[in-house]
């Protein structure tokens, strides 16, 4: 088998087990956020520590500026999940906390949204 095959057979398994992961996810397992490094200094989030996923997701959708969504990173249990992970948790039936009410500008899929007030 070809080292191009080999790559893409490996990336569909991993793929695979991440879904699942998503299927297991915890949203009581504590959490860390490292959102994305911004060039500008003024109004920069910064990594926080949550003490369950669910919080952590709360912050980056409903909190966080949506350019700092774009390049952010959510790690539970030594298992890292990207900006699409991010949003998927949220909007799954299985998210355990209410979720604030959004207007159409500010939904989660704006890379440009504004924050919340």
């Amino acid at each position: 088998m070809s080292n191009e095959i080999q790559m893409v057979s490996q990336a569909s398994v991993q793929a695979g087990k991440h879904a699942a992961d998503l299927t297991e996810f915890d949203f009581n397992a504590p959490a860390e956020l490292f959102p994305s490094r911004s060039k500008k200094g003024r109004g920069r989030v910064t990594y926080k520590r949550f003490d369950t996923a669910a919080e952590a997701l709360r912050f980056a959708v409903e909190d966080m500026p949506g350019l700092a969504l774009l390049g952010a990173y959510l790690e539970s249990e030594e298992t890292r999940f990207g900006r699409q992970e991010i949003l998927s948790l949220y909007e799954s039936a299985a998210y355990p906390l209410m979720r604030r009410a959004t207007p159409i500008d500010s939904h989660p899929r704006n890379p440009t949204r504004k924050p919340l007030d």
